[in-house]
């Protein structure tokens, strides 16, 4: 029999974070799926890394898109047996956001969600600072924006429109 050589892989899971941190959310590039709290457990076996995420809706359209940039970061680490599982359990919220992350979607023109807290889905709008000029002045016009995780409004004192996170 010959000796097998001890393997030369040894993954850390840190490292593995880090390149989940540079894959951008498909439809806000200045926040990462780690940003957005998408990312729930990363796991090394061995070779072999499964990677599991919560999607921010349930029918997310760009489901596949965050499948295959999970998959891309992890092989880009050299690591070939990559298992990529989607969960809906605990269901994501607004409140996973990273705090540095909110800032940068107000830095983007989208108004960062308040703190859901304990309940699942506010149907009423919590009050919303315009992420241009900071007016609590805004008026809703629209329940939803181009996701359906957004609304959309309109500033009365910089007449701005923007986009808002709705808290889930």
């Amino acid at each position: 029999m010959a000796n097998a050589e001890p393997s030369a892989f040894s993954l850390q899971p840190s490292a593995i974070w880090a390149a989940l941190a540079q894959v951008p959310d498909p439809e806000i590039p200045v926040v990462s799926i780690v940003d957005m709290g998408m990312v729930r457990e990363v796991e090394v076996d061995g070779e072999r890394v499964s990677v599991t995420f919560t999607p921010t809706f349930s029918g997310c359209p760009a489901l596949h898109v965050i499948r295959q940039g999970i998959e891309d970061a992890v092989r880009a680490l050299g690591v070939q047996d990559v298992e990529v599982k989607s969960t809906l359990t605990p269901p994501w919220t607004t409140d996973a956001i990273l705090p540095d992350a909110r800032e940068r979607l107000r830095q983007y023109g989208i108004a960062p969600p308040a703190p859901a807290g304990e309940m699942l889905l506010t149907l009423e709008p919590e009050p919303t600072r315009c992420p241009r000029c900071g007016s609590l002045n805004v008026n809703l016009t629209a329940s939803f924006g181009s996701t359906l995780c957004k609304r959309l409004y309109v500033c009365g004192n910089c007449k701005e429109p923007f986009e808002g996170f709705k808290s889930v």
